[in-house]
């Protein structure tokens, strides 16, 4: 009875082994493919709430075309882009994946499906929805990569960085927050499906504002979060950015992909940075760039101060003498110009701010504006040094000398004569979750403003012993 057993098992052995061995054969389709092949982009639409100042995400039909970015050299975080890449794959089939070229050929082995690159310049028109996994350096370069469009597609972010006060997902919901984004207009409230007199017979029914699934939603995997649940949109105001010679032409072709962002090459730029860089050239001299933190000129090296003259709507403001002078969106108040000394913003109040760099004189104070103030900083002939550094979100720099100018405005972000939304950068907020009572009686726009305040930065910490 033993040997008869035996010889079942070695059959059963035998015949599972052939069925992997037959599998094995085929081939898994690691490949790379080129983004141009993709259909073109889906732009989202943007809904007020009366009950809220965020905007609710609704697309037309479901995004097709993602983009994911990890952050750069951090192998647990690049593990995590897998397990999100393949999660998305397995339950969303027809997603098409698209990295960055140099992400695309680190990891492209590793995932049993193909997934798309390109350069930049391709990802305005092709890019649905954006995913980045890091802290807010990530977010900025994914932000970098729209820098001279006006349109941006929503951000969902994931908080895997050393601070990442930007960062509204843990990455532990990665499952919930997608559904939730991918989900978002999906449904088609009950008002718009019935008449008039069957719409009062539905009044009574306690799932009548649920509606039904959109057409083009019928057939795919995925749960509604329903009519209340739409993803909520931050939209990040930004600066447009103009650099001039001193004849008054614009030069911000000359503003070049920062080094840093590839630390592996800190003297040098890589193939795909200078080819960036080309093909901004035809659109640089008509677009301005786009910064979501800050604008900063400073002295770099240079052992003498900055003297800079700083223009308010053509009226001079006065004569900025420091290391440097810094002007931030409110979403940059909690970056270099808090360091600097500058005041904490709300990232809903429409201003700019102008914040000094250890300036010389002591009433030199930060100073805010509303957001469509023109700014010129001016390189003043009193320059002992005669080239300064200017950067735009730590991602592009560029050298200034005496008798140049930098032009700074804030974006235009509102409606559009179609009725829709354009400008600034959406950021996919995390919603609260129903039920929880540590989040009730707070409001939906400031719960994670506030907490990243109180948690990340320790506003107004006290500090002792036993505090």
């Amino acid at each position: 009875m033993l040997r008869r057993n035996f010889r079942l098992h070695r059959v059963l052995l035998a015949q599972c082994c052939q069925s992997v061995r037959s599998f094995s054969l085929t081939s898994c389709r690691r490949e790379i493919l080129d983004v141009s092949a993709l259909p073109g982009r889906v732009q989202p639409k943007y809904k007020e709430s009366s009950a809220s100042s965020l905007l609710s995400l609704h697309w037309p039909e479901p995004p097709r075309n993602i983009l994911i970015i990890p952050k750069l050299h951090a192998p647990k975080v690049t593990a995590s882009a897998l397990t999100f890449a393949n999660h998305i794959h397995s339950e969303y089939p027809n997603l098409n994946l698209v990295f960055e070229r140099r992400i695309a050929t680190a990891i492209h082995e590793s995932l049993p499906f193909p997934i798309y690159a390109s350069d930049p310049s391709q990802f305005p028109d092709k890019v649905d929805l954006v995913t980045t996994l890091g802290g807010d350096g990530t977010i900025l370069r994914a932000a970098s990569l729209f820098s001279l469009h006006a349109s941006v597609p929503p951000i969902l972010s994931f908080s895997m960085g050393s601070l990442g006060f930007l960062g509204e997902w843990k990455f532990e919901e990665f499952k919930r927050a997608w559904r939730e984004v991918y989900m978002s207009g999906s449904h088609i409230a009950t008002s718009d499906l019935q008449g008039p007199h069957t719409q009062v017979a539905t009044n009574g029914r306690p799932d009548a504002d649920e509606g039904r699934l959109h057409n083009s939603w019928e057939g795919l995997r995925g749960k509604s979060m329903g009519l209340t649940r739409s993803s909520k949109i931050l939209l990040r105001h930004r600066l447009k950015v103009g650099i001039y010679d001193a004849a008054g032409i614009n030069i911000n072709e000359q503003l070049i992909p920062a080094p840093a962002t590839e630390p592996q090459h800190p003297t040098t730029q890589t193939t795909d940075s200078l080819d960036h860089a080309r093909g901004d050239e035809t659109l640089a001299g008509s677009r301005p760039f786009h910064a979501v933190n800050e604008l900063v000129i400073h002295r770099g090296p240079n052992p003498h101060l900055a003297i800079i003259d700083v223009y308010v709507n053509n009226h001079f403001l006065t004569e900025a003498v420091a290391d440097g002078i810094l002007v931030s969106t409110p979403t940059g108040s909690t970056a270099y110009s808090l360091s600097a000394g500058g005041s904490i913003m709300h990232p809903l109040v429409k201003t700019l701010l102008i914040t000094p760099i250890c300036a010389r004189s002591l009433s030199f104070r930060p100073l805010g504006l509303p957001l469509n103030t023109k700014v010129v900083l001016k390189l003043s002939e009193k320059n002992r040094g005669r080239e300064l550094e200017v950067s735009i979100d730590g991602k592009r720099r560029a050298a200034v000398t005496v008798g140049m100018e930098i032009r700074v405005e804030g974006e235009t972000v509102g409606r559009t004569s179609s009725g829709g939304w354009a400008g600034g950068v959406p950021s996919v907020i995390r919603s609260p979750i129903k039920g929880d009572g540590e989040r009730d009686g707070i409001a939906e726009d400031d719960d994670g403003w506030v907490g990243g305040l109180i948690g990340l930065l320790k506003f107004n910490y006290p500090f002792g012993e036993g505090q």
